[in-house]
C-alpha cells in the first residue's frame, strides 16, 4: 500500500502544485483521500495485529517450537486488514469534490479538492457523511493515532511484564531471546515512524478546527501539503526500515533484485555465499520450529570386493 502511495498520489498532488491542474479531475480528489486513509488504517491495524503476534510470542509455553502459520491464517488477517481499512475509508469518496477558483492578481484559474459533500447524494447518505465530516478530526486523532501507539505500548509492557525478569536473563543471551527482542526493536521503530509522521497532521487539523476563520486560504493549503509529504515520507522510509530491520526480508529483496539483472551470472563466488546463507537459515529457522532428525546414510559394508 505504501508503493501504491508513492505511484500513484505522489505525483498527482506534484503535479496539482506545478500546473494548478488536477490530475484526472474530480476521480483524483476521491481516489487520494481515500488511499492515504486507507494507508493510515493499513499501517494502524498491521501494528495492532504485529503487537498480538508478539504477545503470543512471548507467553506461548513453547516459544521456540512454534509450528510455521498456515498461509491461509495469514492471508484471511491481511484480507480483514486491508479490507477493514478500505470500508472505513469509504466516506472519502464521498466527502471530496474538484472546485476552481480565479486568481486575484493573476487570473488563473485553479483546480483544487474541497471537503463538501456533494448535494445529489440520499438524504440518509448524505447525512452520514455530514456526520463523518464533524467527526472526522477527533477519528483521526483516536483511530489512526492513538489507537496503534497505545497498543504497541500496551502490548510491550504486558509481554515484558509476563516474562518476568528470571525467564528474561535466561533467554537473553540464546538465539532465540537476540531474534524475539529484534523483532520487537522493529516494531517500536516502526511506530515511532508511524507516530512522528502523523504528528504534524494531528496538530494542524486541532490548530485548522478552532482557528479556521483566522487563517488564509493559502495558509490551509500549505499545511495540507505539509501533511501529504509527511505521509509520502512515511511511505517511503517503512519499506526501507523493513528491509534494513528484517534481515531475511531483506536479504530475499536483495535476492531477488539480483536475479532479475542481467550481469549478475551464477559464480563460485556466489555460489558459495548462497549455501552459505542457506546454511545459516536452517540453523536460524531450526531455533524456532521443529524439524524431524535427518536419518543417516547408510553404512558401507567394510572390506574389498575381492
Amino acid at each position: 500500500w505504501d508503493f501504491l502511495i508513492l505511484f500513484f498520489c505522489l505525483p498527482v498532488v506534484i503535479f496539482n502544485e506545478i500546473t494548478k491542474k488536477r490530475l484526472l479531475g474530480d476521480m483524483s480528489c476521491r481516489i487520494v483521500p481515500f488511499m492515504e486513509v486507507s494507508s493510515l488504517g493499513v499501517t494502524t491495524f498491521s501494528l495492532c495485529a504485529l503487537g498480538i503476534d508478539r504477545f503470543h510470542a512471548a507467553t506461548s509455553p513453547q516459544a521456540s517450537t512454534r509450528p510455521i502459520e498456515q498461509c491461509q491464517s495469514i492471508i484471511a488477517k491481511l484480507a480483514v486488514i486491508w479490507v477493514g481499512s478500505m470500508t472505513l475509508s469509504v466516506p472519502e469518496l464521498l466527502l471530496w469534490q474538484l472546485a476552481q477558483d480565479t486568481s486575484p492578481v493573476s487570473g488563473v484559474v485553479t483546480e483544487y479538492c474541497t471537503m463538501k459533500p456533494s448535494s445529489n447524494l440520499p438524504e440518509s447518505i448524505y447525512s452520514l457523511v455530514l456526520t463523518y465530516q464533524n467527526a472526522r478530526m477527533w477519528w483521526y486523532f483516536g483511530c489512526y493515532f492513538c489507537l496503534p501507539i497505545l497498543f504497541t505500548v500496551s502490548c510491550q509492557l504486558v509481554t515484558r511484564r509476563i516474562r518476568g525478569t528470571d525467564k528474561k536473563s535466561e533467554s537473553r543471551g540464546s538465539k532465540h531471546g537476540q531474534c524475539e527482542g529484534h523483532l520487537n526493536c522493529t516494531i517500536i521503530a516502526l511506530t515511532v515512524i508511524y507516530g512522528l509522521c502523523t504528528t504534524p497532521e494531528n496538530v494542524c487539523n486541532l490548530v485548522v478546527a478552532y482557528m479556521s476563520p483566522d487563517l488564509s486560504k493559502q495558509t490551509l493549503d500549505l499545511l495540507n501539503l505539509i501533511n501529504q509529504f509527511f505521509l509520502f515520507f512515511k511511505c517511503s522510509v517503512t519499506p526501507v526500515l523493513l528491509l534494513c530491520l528484517c534481515r531475511p526480508l531483506g536479504q530475499a529483496f536483495m535476492d531477488c533484485c539480483c536475479c532479475c539483472c542481467e550481469g549478475c551470472g551464477p559464480d563460485t563466488t556466489s555460489s558459495e555465499s548462497s549455501a552459505d546463507s542457506k546454511l545459516k537459515t536452517e540453523m536460524s529457522s531450526s531455533i524456532f520450529f521443529d524439524k524431524p532428525r535427518e536419518t543417516p546414510p547408510p553404512l558401507l559394508a567394510l572390506g574389498t570386493p575381492c
